[in-house]
């Protein structure tokens, strides 16, 4: 992996306090580079960024559409959410419409992020299950698309039809052979991929249309990402804040371990990011200044000034620094 540049800096006062480094890419439809920064080539696992592509396969298999899914359900499939009453109502039905419950669920129970949920679960002295999971939507689908196959339970296992399905995506996206698969949070594999890869696959969603089965089940992927932000994520999160500020003009989805990428269908352009350090505000304010540099995002909206040029106040409110793009980064 080649050196990481400098990307966003943390500043207390008048000094320079930590540098966060990294590696990005923006890719063209035609899967050349257009702009980069770090090594294109650094290998990458893309966590919860890349679960449109893991979504992939229960759209074009006609999965969806045979469960009548909505633009509702396939949001929750690409989402990594609060586990607020809003995401896990609508997972608990879609499971029940399959004739399946929390039980049949390979993720794992989560605390949600959502703080009422969380409190109300506390207040009732019960426990977080699985449909609280982060990913329990991107597991409703593996779900329905197993039962689509007729295929067995263990959905997560790499050999299972539904990875065989996930993977043979992932690679066509990315346009590379996989290097191989680490299993993430949520127990899933996950397929590893360069950053170029990675940016590959987004334009590819940026850039899908209605001549091919796969094209078209992007278009829609990223049509329900785009008209349901707060289902992708939740009140308060970068994915649902930035997206919102574009007005659906740009899909953004987040990853464990400071990954973060975006679909700009208008220029056809994916984008794909990795902070070396795993930090979340770097990633986050990273993304939002290059897709300020494609000029798809106001650099003076609200949620965009949370994450870019924001202030760091201590616990008297007072301002003491910034969280600001590297000097020339971008």
């Amino acid at each position: 992996m080649g050196d990481p540049a400098g990307m966003v800096e943390i500043w207390r006062g008048a000094f320079l306090e930590s540098v966060h480094a990294g590696h990005a890419v923006v890719c063209d439809a035609s899967g050349q580079i257009v702009q980069s920064w770090g090594d294109p080539d650094a290998v990458i696992l893309p966590r919860s960024a890349c679960k449109m592509i893991q979504a992939l396969p229960l759209v074009e298999s006609g999965a969806a559409e045979a469960a009548g899914l909505t633009d509702e359900h396939l949001a929750l499939a690409c989402a990594s959410h609060q586990g607020a009453a809003f995401h896990t109502d609508r997972v608990r039905r879609w499971l029940a419409g399959l004739g399946l419950s929390d039980a049949d669920l390979r993720c794992g129970p989560q605390e949600p992020g959502d703080l009422a949920a969380r409190d109300a679960l506390i207040r009732a002295c019960e426990h977080p299950c699985q449909y609280h999971n982060n990913c329990s939507g991107k597991h409703a689908g593996f779900l329905t698309l197993a039962r689509h196959f007729g295929a067995g339970p263990d959905y997560i296992d790499a050999a299972h039809p539904v990875q065989l399905a996930v993977r043979e995506a992932f690679e066509s996206a990315t346009g590379l052979p996989s290097p191989g698969h680490a299993i993430d949070g949520c127990s899933a594999p996950n397929f590893a991929t360069t950053l170029h890869g990675f940016a590959r696959a987004m334009a590819f969603f940026a850039s899908g249309d209605d001549r091919t089965v796969r094209g078209k089940a992007a278009r829609r992927l990223v049509k329900a990402m785009t008209a349901h932000p707060d289902l992708v994520a939740g009140e308060g999160r970068a994915c649902t804040e930035l997206m919102r500020a574009m007005d659906g003009r740009v899909a953004i989805k987040t990853g464990a371990e400071a990954v973060f990428a975006a679909i700009i269908p208008e220029l056809q352009f994916g984008v794909a990011v990795k902070i070396s350090d795993g930090t979340t505000r770097a990633s986050e304010c990273a993304l939002a200044s290059i897709l300020v540099g494609l000029g798809v995002l106001d650099p003076d909206h609200p949620a965009t000034l949370r994450r870019r040029n924001a202030p760091i106040r201590n616990r008297r409110d007072i301002v003491t620094g910034y969280i600001r793009p590297a000097e020339g980064a971008f």
